[in-house]
Order: C-alpha cells, then structure tokens, then sequence
C-alpha cells in the first residue's frame, strides 16, 4: 500500500544512540525518518511455556510506533503445559493482530518455518518470548536501517541485562559478554554500528531471504538460526548491526537452567559443523576438548606418569584464567559476583562442550537420523 511521503517527527527525548547495556534508557532515533510507504511486518515468537513473560513481550510488540494496520503478530506455540496459550488467547480476542498458531512438533526450527510461511509481511521480525524490548521505535528502525544501508537482513544486541535480572542474571550477562563467555568472532553482544557477517546475530530479514535461501533446518532443535545465517553469509549476504535495534533477553536463574541451555547450544553447534564441515570453529572444539581431555589424560597417567602433570597444568592453567576473569569483572561490577561467576564459567564452558559431544555421539551411532 502506497500512502506517499511520511516524515516521523523526532521524539522529544532526542538523539539517543548507543546506551550502554543495563540501562532501562530509550535507545531510539536517528532524529526524522522519512519513508515512502510503510511496509508490511511479520513478528514472529516462537514460545513454549512462556507464561511468565509473553503478556510483557506481546505487550512491548502491541505498542511499537508503527501502523496497526501494517504489523501482524504470528505467535508459535510448541504445546505449552502451562497458561501460555491461554493468556495468548485473552490478548489475541482484544487485538486482531494477534494470531495463536500451533508447533506440534515443539522445535524452535519448525516455530520459525511456520511463521515464515504464514507471514504475509515484506518484512519478518523473529523475537523471543521472553524479552525486554526499552523503546517503541524497534520497527521504525528496523525499516530505515534496512532502506538506508541497502541490507536484506539486520542484526541486533542481544544482552542479557534487564530491569528485572537477579543478582544471579546479572552475572550471567556479565559473564556472558565476557570474551571467556561467548564466541570472540559473534557479534551478539556488540553495541558499534557498523556492517557484520549475519552468521551469529541475524535476525530480521526481508522475505526474498527465505524464498532464495530456503527455510530453516528442522532437524536443529538450537543454533537454527546460525545455520540459516550461515547460509546467507555463503550466498554473499551482509548484514548491519545497530545499538538502535538492540533486544534484551532474560538470562537463565540457576545454573541447573544455565547447564540446560549450553547443553542444548553445544548439541546445536554440532549439527552445524556436521551439516557445514566448513563452519569448524576452535569455538566450537575447545569446549568439547575440554570436557573429553580430562578424562583421557587421567585414563593416559595410569600408562605415562607425565600425563597427570600434563593435565595438572592444563587445568590449572584453565582454572587460574576463569578465577582471573572472574576477580577483572567483580572488580570493575561488584565483588558479590564474584561467589558465583567462576561456576558460571564452568557450566557455560562444560555445558557447550558436552552438548557438543553428546551430539557427536549420537550422531555418530545414528547418523541417519540428521534430518
């Protein structure tokens, strides 16, 4: 729909660009934005029992300063057990935007497919269901980033600071933006304005996209979204990433749910290096050798004494580094993170790699079942 040459005034609380992370800020505009049509938008939130968070999230999504009648909100249920679909039933009777569809078999993969292809939007927004969105502007800058920077996809901050983090959260995020606690070459956690490789942060992506590189790979349960990024980087696709498009996300509360998630990103990164041999990362391997190291060199010292100094001084080595880390972080944020980031190095670390391992196994044994 044409509707000639808008200009959005510039809100009144000015030019805000690059807040840090942590702050509950509007981080919006780039002053006017002129544009001449709206184009359509497709947001698409894969949930599962997400009762605590989707009203918030729906809520962040409803009251973007877009027009109403150029978004349609496509939310994927994966057969919650609890009262998410229930609540997203209640919003949907009040906002026609709203739409419940249902992901019978429960995988993030499959939500996106779905969505993607109920999508009616030039435009397709994939947000979490558990997010903290600081501004209603997102959708406004998604459109001018895209038409300004002449891009297909765009990449977005996902930290993990929210107002409503707990001590415990907090140092998750800490740790998390940490080079020991994520992929030095992901751009996830970057607050700089600048072109990047879609591969680790793309995540709004106009509809060409899909129809040129195919949907998402449904036999990914995690790190879906890196293997359809990792697509797009091999077709010649560049993204751009913007402090203005950032999205907070909730970390997990405890580490037995921390442990839960890294598994789950190590059995991901797996079938991303069996599917693209080409996407092998010491990233992705050094965790794993970690975790496989250990008992290798104690079963190698019954043989060669050596070997347990070997693995004295490995893991000596290994432990002094996330203790110094961990004392530069406290030091710079509070020492009480510091009772707990050692461990949630540990998990991160250990969960990645034996996720990775336990994939690697299983695929190994039955590799007919890779999809």
């Amino acid at each position: 729909m044409h509707i000639g040459l808008l200009v959005l005034p510039r809100r009144g609380y000015g030019l805000e660009i690059g807040r840090e992370p942590g702050t509950d800020e509007t981080i919006s505009n780039y002053g006017e934005i002129v544009l001449d049509s709206w184009p359509r938008l497709s947001v698409v939130i894969p949930i599962r029992n997400e009762e605590r968070f989707i009203a918030r999230t729906l809520g962040y999504v409803q009251n973007q300063d877009y027009p109403a009648d150029r978004v349609e909100i496509l939310v994927i249920d994966g057969e919650s057990a609890d009262r998410t679909v229930d609540i997203v039933n209640e919003i949907a009777a009040l906002d026609r935007r709203v739409q419940l569809l249902r992901n019978s078999r429960r995988l993030s993969s499959a939500a996106r497919n779905i969505g993607a292809r109920h999508a009616s939007g030039e435009i397709l927004l994939y947000i979490d269901g558990h997010v903290h969105i600081a501004n209603n502007d997102l959708f406004k800058n998604v459109v001018r980033l895209m038409k300004e920077k002449e891009v297909s996809v765009l990449s977005r901050p996902a930290f993990l600071e929210t107002p409503d983090n707990s001590i415990f959260q907090d140092a998750v995020a800490l740790a998390r933006r940490s080079p020991l606690g994520h992929g030095l070459d992901s751009t996830i956690f970057t607050s700089k304005d600048r072109y990047v490789n879609p591969e680790s942060s793309g995540t709004f992506y106009r509809r060409e996209i899909i129809e040129d590189v195919g949907y998402f790979d449904e036999s990914f349960d995690a790190a879906e979204d890196f293997e359809f990024n990792y697509r797009l980087r091999r077709k010649g696709y560049q993204s751009y990433t913007s402090s203005i498009l950032r999205i907070s996300y909730y970390p997990r509360e405890s580490l037995g749910k921390l442990w839960q998630q890294m598994k789950r990103y190590g059995k991901g990164r797996c079938r991303l290096v069996w599917k693209h041999p080409a996407a092998f990362s010491l990233g992705a391997a050094i965790p794993a050798a970690l975790v496989l190291g250990l008992p290798l060199l104690l079963i190698l010292s019954l043989l060669v004494p050596t070997a347990l100094a070997v693995a004295t001084g490995i893991y000596g080595l290994y432990l002094a580094v996330i203790l110094l880390t961990s004392i530069v972080i406290a030091a710079r944020n509070g020492f009480a993170y510091l009772l707990v980031l050692p461990r949630i190095f540990l998990i991160i670390h250990w969960g990645l790699g034996w996720g990775f391992l336990a994939e690697t196994w299983r695929l190994i044994r039955s590799p007919q079942r890779d999809g």
